[in-house]
């Protein structure tokens, strides 16, 4: 399994989530963050603003579903500015369903 974190702009974060459900991924978690990527934020005339708010999709998967996702993800994010984000992909050892105690997805 793979967790994939994405870092992304407020305004594309309805059409990004819309691109996963239709591509077969609806569950998600969605959390509106700030923060700063390698920039240190954006400077417009004499103004900087040091953090800037990003909404961070959350997803775990299949590991051959992982590319599917990153490739929806790049493509529905993607203005071509600086700061469209920034994606992580990490191995997830376990996950178990509270409820019904099930291992796996």
């Amino acid at each position: 399994m793979k967790m994939i974190r994405a870092f992304i702009r407020p305004e594309k974060e309805q059409e990004t989530v819309l691109a996963l459900e239709g591509a077969g991924f609806p569950a998600l978690t969605k959390f509106h963050v700030f923060g700063r990527g390698k920039e240190g934020g954006l400077k417009v005339g004499s103004v900087h603003y040091d953090e800037l708010p990003k909404v961070l999709l959350m997803l775990v998967v299949e590991d051959e579903q992982a590319p599917r996702v990153l490739e929806v993800i790049k493509g529905k994010a993607r203005t071509g500015e600086i700061g469209d984000g920034k994606v992580f992909i990490t191995a997830v050892e376990e996950a178990h369903t509270i409820r019904t105690g099930e291992k796996g997805l």
